[in-house]
């Protein structure tokens, strides 16, 4: 008789992975990264359990978006005050002070809310720029351009 696995946080093994973001599609790289935060591209993936790679996103300040998205979507934010509600362009959101948090945000919204995903985002670290301060950790390349030709926009 078969059973289920069920790993214990003390079993987990993670990987460090490398994503260089320029010219990746924003939503295709989120899906990808989202996945491999959650664990669930491994045999031993347990739903309770923070199982995923710790992944370094760099060049985050040059992913694509498809169509009009760019200029059109737009992303709300609160001040706090009363009738603070503001908005912005992805546009202006990616040529601003803080380039991956659009990144950040996409992977965060594609993650089942509560707990442990603040756990698993801490597992996650974007750069707007090409240099990470994770050299230590010899982070494997991960070419997400690669697995389907849909998710590289020139």
């Amino acid at each position: 008789m078969k059973t289920t696995i069920s790993i214990k946080p003390a079993d987990v093994k993670k990987d460090w992975i490398l994503i260089d973001a320029e010219g990746l599609i924003l939503g295709r790289l989120a899906a990808i990264v989202a996945t491999r935060l959650r664990g669930k591209h491994k045999p031993t993936f347990t739903p309770h359990v923070d199982c995923g790679d710790n992944i370094v996103i760099v060049n985050a300040e040059k992913v694509k978006l498809t169509g009009k998205k760019l200029d059109d979507s737009l992303l709300y934010y609160h001040t706090g005050y009363a009738g603070g509600i503001k908005s912005r362009s992805i546009k202006d959101r990616l040529t601003g002070k803080n380039p991956q948090s659009v990144v950040e945000k996409a992977i965060e919204r594609m993650i089942t809310r509560g707990p442990l995903q603040r756990q698993q985002m801490k597992n996650l670290h974007v750069y707007a720029g090409p240099e990470h301060p994770h050299a230590a950790q010899q982070p494997k390349a991960f070419d997400v351009g690669a697995l389907n030709t849909k998710n590289r926009r020139a």
